[in-house]
């Protein structure tokens, strides 16, 4: 582009960036962005992002630098959203951005470097934003990648079963309340928005938190309070995401989640939902997706208090490379790429699989002479379901002390060794025998507990832990279900024995000779969810005046065979 040379700054190996750059939409508001231009004659094919953190940041927390793409052959555009950096508008997450994807990429598309091939890029929001742009079928939009996020919101970014996912959505809510204290000059709201921001632990602690002291300024944008008040899904929630509209999607996406990102659930069901509900059969065919056994950020061999070894640092950016090779300049994929790759937990290495596994079939029941409390206590899980009636198992559900995140009070991601939080009498530990065989399991676990609890408003946990010979306890996955949301429709009353069925979180992950396989049952991980106060006050508004103590019974007998659900893989190496 020489033609514009003098206002471009040199990158290095020909690549030539341009700042700045306004994107006027229909409404009037300016979108501005970076461009990287490559060194060998164009036009090129676009990849675009489109992020609300800063665009000379471009998500290089787990990607290469735009420049790394530009030297490949690629116009690679970074946009502020509206209302972000140095864009206009007024930022709403998630609400525009469906409609400002598209003008950008209708302008792009009259833009001299680009040849009227567009892809899309980018984790989290920047994920969102290219399933939102793709709902509404702009012209020049070949392909996406959104890595580590949800079609979904109310299932898969925010809520879990009809818990608040609290301690992400505070501190993300808190995070991007933050810029818009400064643009908007309050000083005052912007001084608690720091110190909130930088006592991360305290987070969550404050209630009642909808009551947070850095998000009620009646100056802010109300976003925050909004997800916290829209507590079951619905139209408030459909009109943020593409749930409802994803036969609108018509080109292929590479899905990335990880197998400790705050948004597995998300990113799995995305995946699972356009491959069944995509326009054509064409979009259908092409969803593909990798299964990593990472946190929400970095991705790489160190997973909380664990290092997976070589094998985690799995090259990202050369996957991305050849998919955007692949849909951009018609490059043939070396070799066939397959449908899914996922990292299996215990041998650490990547396997592969043509189809999401359907069902969790492999039952692990419950079984206890009553005492199931703790590690130390007689509970255990036996292929055999009882045969008879077995004493219930019973613990306290107290708010004011809850069961802590499976990462603590901070609800760090990873695997972490659960092996001091099991000592506590306010959970219930079912653990296998020692496996003599490899079994391994791929997709989503299942429980299945008759339950009965003497509060009208109650939630149970369900937590997966691999337990290493010498007694390290490894979480895998979790569970909760709140009884608000699950039976909605059915009706709950406290003191009666319901049967509580929800999955966990998809896992991956090998049962070696020797392991054990446990189950924790709880009514808390906190602040991973939200507390159940117990009673009829909303969570968002319950503090240590509403809260309520429950006493919660697990029954496993003939009659009420409660089971743990397994979905053994068949195992391919890739």
């Amino acid at each position: 582009m020489p033609e514009r040379a003098a206002s471009l700054v040199d990158c290095g190996d020909g690549v030539r960036l341009e700042g700045n750059v306004a994107c006027k939409l229909s409404d009037g508001t300016r979108l501005v962005s970076d461009h990287y231009y490559p060194g060998s004659d164009g036009p090129w094919p676009t990849l675009l992002m489109r992020q609300p953190y800063g665009r000379d940041i471009a998500s290089t927390v787990v990607y290469a630098p735009p420049v790394w793409f530009a030297r490949h052959g690629y116009h690679v555009v970074i946009q502020d959203v509206r209302g972000r950096g140095d864009s206009e508008g007024i930022f709403y997450p998630f609400r525009h951005e469906a409609r400002d994807g598209a003008e950008t990429i209708a302008w792009l598309l009259k833009h001299p470097a680009c040849n009227g091939r567009v892809g899309m890029y980018g984790f989290s929001y920047q994920g969102a934003t290219q399933l939102l742009a793709a709902v509404e079928r702009p012209a020049g939009l070949l392909c996406i990648a959104p890595h580590m996020t949800a079609a979904d919101l109310y299932n898969g970014w925010f809520y879990h079963h009809g818990a608040l996912r609290l301690s992400s959505a505070l501190g993300w809510g808190i995070q991007m309340l933050r810029e818009d204290a400064r643009r908007m000059g309050l000083r005052t709201a912007n001084d608690k928005l720091e110190a909130a921001w930088g006592n991360i632990r305290a987070q969550s602690a404050h209630v009642p938190y909808a009551q947070h002291p850095a998000i009620v300024d009646a100056a802010l944008p109300s976003y925050v309070r909004d997800w916290f008040s829209h507590r079951e899904p619905g139209a408030y929630w459909s009109a943020l995401d593409v749930s409802s509209r994803l036969d609108r999607i018509q080109i292929p996406a590479l899905h990335i989640s990880g197998w400790f990102d705050t948004y597995l659930e998300g990113s799995i069901s995305g995946y699972l939902g356009l491959r069944k509900h995509a326009a054509n059969a064409f979009a259908r065919d092409n969803q593909y997706l990798v299964a990593g056994p990472w946190v929400h950020i970095p991705w790489g061999d160190c997973v909380g208090d664990s290092n997976l070894g070589e094998a985690a640092n799995l090259n990202t950016d050369e996957i991305l490379l050849h998919w955007f090779d692949r849909w951009l300049k018609n490059s043939p994929p070396s070799p066939p790429e397959p449908r899914i790759r996922y990292f299996s937990l215990g041998p650490n290495e990547w396997r592969q699989a043509s189809e999401w596994p359907s069902d969790a079939a492999f039952p692990l029941y419950l079984r206890s002479m009553g005492n199931a409390n703790s590690r130390k206590g007689d509970g255990h899980l036996d292929s055999v379901p009882p045969g008879g009636d077995e004493p219930r198992d019973i613990f306290i559900y107290d708010p004011e002390v809850p069961v802590t995140a499976p990462g603590g009070p901070q609800a760090l991601a990873g695997c972490f060794d659960q092996a001091q939080m099991e000592l506590g009498n306010n959970l219930l530990v079912y653990t296998s025998a020692s496996f003599q065989n490899s079994i391994e399991v791929f997709g989503h676990p299942r429980i299945k507990l008759y339950a009965a609890t003497s509060a009208p408003h109650a939630d149970f946990t369900a937590k997966l832990v691999r337990v290493k010979p010498g007694g390290r306890a490894e979480f895998l996955s979790i569970g909760i279900a709140r009884s608000q949301h699950l039976f909605r429709h059915a009706g709950y009353a406290p003191d009666q024995v319901h049967l509580w069925e929800f999955t966990l979180e998809p896992t991956a992950f090998v049962l070696a000779p020797g392991d054990l396989l446990r189950l924790e049952i709880a009514s808390s991980a906190f602040p991973l969810y939200d507390r159940n106060p117990s009673q009829a006050v909303a969570p968002q508004d319950a503090d240590n005046w509403t809260w309520a103590r429950s006493t919660q019974q697990i029954l496993h007998s003939a009659d009420h065979p409660s089971a743990l659900y397994l979905p053994v893989a068949e195992v391919q190496a890739w």
